[in-house]
Parts: C-alpha cells; structure tokens; sequence
C-alpha cells in the first residue's frame, strides 16, 4: 500500500518566492484551490510570472492587491485574466499551441514550482492530468517543483496524462467540482444556419477537429446520419458525446490512433468528465503531438472548423484580437488550418455570424487597426456565415472579395462593394 501524506494549500505553497516563475493547470483542470493559496501570499510575494492558457474557476488576478504580486504572462488570454493581459501587470505571448511546449523544454520559459490538479493515485502510485494534458505534459516534465492538487472528481484519462507521485513533490487533498462550461443551449437561427452550412461540408470518413460553442455544437447535431468519422481536435466538448455512443464516430478510417479519438483537453458539463473516465476509447496527449501539423495530415479528409472575430476582403482572419485589445490566442487555429489543408481531401473551414451582436460586420474591407493576423490570406481556405460558404483557395484578390461580400449580411453590402470598388477599381 503507497502512503501518501497530503499537506495543505498553504504549507505546500510556501515554496514559492519572489521571482519565481508559476506555472498554472488550465481550463476544467484549473487549481482554483492551490491559486488561493498563492493568492493569500500576495504581501510576502513580488515579481512573481504566471504563465497559462486558458483558466477556469475563480481564479481572477485582476484586484489590485495581486496586480501588485503577480505578472500574469498569458499564453492564452481566457476570461478572467483578460484585464490583467491587457494591461501594465500582465502581456500575451503570441505563439501556436503547438509550440508553447518548447517554452518549456527549451528553457525560454523555465518553470519553477508548477500548480496541477490530479486524479488520485492508482495502485501503482499514477495519478493522471485528467482533463488537460496539453501543455501541462511539458510543465510537469520539465518543472523544478511541482504542487498537485488532488481531486477524487478529475477523472483519471489515457493518454499521456499519467504522473507518479514520486515526480509531484507537494501534494494537497481537495475535493471540488470541476468548472463546467455548456454551450448546448447557446443557439440561434443564426447558429443553426451557420452549423447546416459546415456540416454540408463533412464527408464520411472525414477526421474532425472542432472546438466549444454554439457553432461546433450546432455542427455536431447536424452530422447524425454520417459514418466513420474520426476525431482528432485539441478540445473536446459535449457535443462529440452522442456521435461516439451512436458508432458515428468511430475512428476507423484514420490512419494514427485508429479505432480511438484524440484531443489534448476537455471542457465541458459533469456528464463529460465522466465519459471520459477511465475511458480508454479517449487519449489525451500532449499538445505538441495532437496539434503537430505533420501528424494532422496523416489523417483522412481532416475537417478543421474554427472561429473568427473579423476577415477583411483578401481572407486575413483575426480571432485573437479586437484593434490591439488581445481577446484571446493564436491557439490551434493556424495548426489544423495548415494539417487540415495537407490531408487528402482535408478541408479547413473558418465558420462566423456575418456581423456581431451589436450589428457590426465580421467581413470588413480592412482589419481593425492594430487586429492580430492568425490565419493568413494565403493558409485560408473555406469560409461561412450564415449567408453560405466560399472556398477561397485559388482565387485572386478581387474574387476572393466579391465571394466575401456575398456572405456579408446584407445591411453591410453596399459599403463592402463601395469598398471593393474604391480598392479595386480605381486602383
């Protein structure tokens, strides 16, 4: 029998110091127990570097006592740490999802003392990442002092999620409901049209790659009569659920990982944290593998569908940024754009309501002054709105503007052609 002996948040947390650089679990595997630990310590700490993707759970450094602390150093900016991105007291470093594991094992961004949260050891002293392996692998193999947070409600994946517990140095016991995020009910007929659209796009045997929200849920609920699909995305998300359980996704056409889908980590409801426990149809694997563009394109027919906040009339797509307020990432996008682009008969789709909530258009003659290019005119290849889809690949400035402007919802046309044309025709 392996003892175990558990101390608490603040006694663990105690070996972090001024300086130091922290590393912090992400989304459903957010430590919010160990970050209020740390946070506690805001008067005996300065100078000390966060680094995360995406968190979850009430985690917000952005009160004034912590900004004094902490400099959150985004790898992806999320919700509660956008105001801290983007200000004095933090910054966003622009980087594929791919590659933020090099940060790490190249020693460009060395770890001090890493904050995860675990499943419970086995038998054999394995705990497991649960529901982000990520970049949270490279973290917890290159970190000089790891702090684990050990939950009997993570559940235990396959993968590349497992850890001995000789490897976490400090280990705190605490029960907690994961954060849950669900976008089932999140839709709209503009959604509904917009997912029509994409799902027109899969074919059987297609290896999909799909993130959160309303489109790539609505897009699920569209694919219920397909066949052998495949699954290898860096998210995984409720939706996939009945597609797995019906046989529709049965990974038996892919060339890696057949007969088991992939993805890096899980974000979802109760229900989905338990499907994939112990689920061993489900690897989770590092990042740098799932969104490596040379494994993507081994697959069939890869399926990538990804989101944006604006595309200007030559097809540059930002989706990190509004202006130069930093949003969120550069994230997996360019990754499974490219990997879907070089499999055989993959197709890369950027899906988008044609104008925001407040009537402003998503297809503009130019990006925002200051907006992040993640997918270039050049890598993009489907795009949709609720108008239609278009694929841009081989087509010319002037083309590619005209097949924009009629996704573009039909108050904003008029101005996108006296665009076109200001551009175009009077050049």
């Amino acid at each position: 029998m392996i003892e175990i002996n558990y101390i608490s948040a603040d006694e663990a947390l105690k070996v972090v110091r001024p300086g130091n650089r922290v590393f912090i679990h992400g989304s459903a595997a957010t430590p919010a127990h160990l970050v209020s630990a740390l946070q506690n310590r805001h008067n005996e700490l300065y100078n000390v570097e966060l680094v995360s993707i995406t968190t979850l759970g009430d985690v917000n450094f952005d009160r004034p006592e912590h900004r004094k602390s902490f400099f959150f150093n985004s790898l992806f900016v999320s919700a509660v740490t956008r105001n801290v991105a983007n200000s004095e007291d933090g910054d966003y470093v622009p980087i594929f999802l791919s590659e933020i594991p090099q940060l790490f094992r190249r020693n460009i961004l060395p770890i001090d003392v890493a904050l995860i949260q675990v499943s419970p050891p086995d038998a054999h002293g394995y705990c497991s990442l649960g529901t982000s392996v990520d970049i949270a692998r490279a973290a917890v193999d290159t970190a000089k002092y790891i702090i684990a947070q050990v939950n009997p409600l993570m559940p235990r994946t396959h993968g590349e999620s497992f850890v001995h517990i000789s490897k976490i140095n400090a280990m705190v016991w605490h029960k907690s409901e994961l954060p849950e995020v669900n976008y089932s009910g999140e839709s709209n007929a503009i959604i509904e049209k917009i997912g029509y659209h994409v799902a027109s796009l899969v074919e059987n045997g297609a290896t999909l790659q799909l993130g959160i929200g309303g489109i790539p849920d609505q897009v699920l609920k569209n694919l219920t009569t397909h066949k052998n699909l495949g699954l290898h995305t860096e998210m995984f998300s409720d939706g996939i659920i009945p597609l797995i359980e019906r046989g529709i996704i049965d990974n038996s056409l892919k060339k890696l990982n057949r007969g088991r889908s992939v993805t890096s980590f899980i974000t979802g409801t109760r229900k989905l944290y338990d499907f994939v426990n112990d689920n061993p149809g489900i690897r989770v694997m590092d990042i740098s593998y799932v969104n490596d563009t040379s494994i993507i394109r081994q697959n069939p027919k890869v399926t990538a569908i990804n989101s944006a906040i604006e595309i200007d009339l030559t097809g540059q797509v930002c989706s990190d940024s509004i202006g130069t307020y930093q949003y969120s990432g550069i994230g997996g996008q360019m990754d499974f754009i490219r990997g879907a682009s070089l499999s055989e008969g993959g197709k890369p789709i950027i899906a988008l309501p044609s104008q925001t909530n407040k009537g402003v258009s998503r297809i503009t003659p130019l990006l925002k002054q200051g907006a992040g290019v993640v997918t270039t005119r050049g890598h993009v290849h489907w795009v949709v709105t609720e108008y239609g889809m278009v694929d841009l690949f081989g087509k010319n400035l002037k083309q590619r503007a005209l097949a924009l402007i009629d996704l573009a919802h039909p108050d904003h046309r008029e101005n996108l052609e006296r665009s076109y044309f200001d551009r175009f025709e009077h050049a």
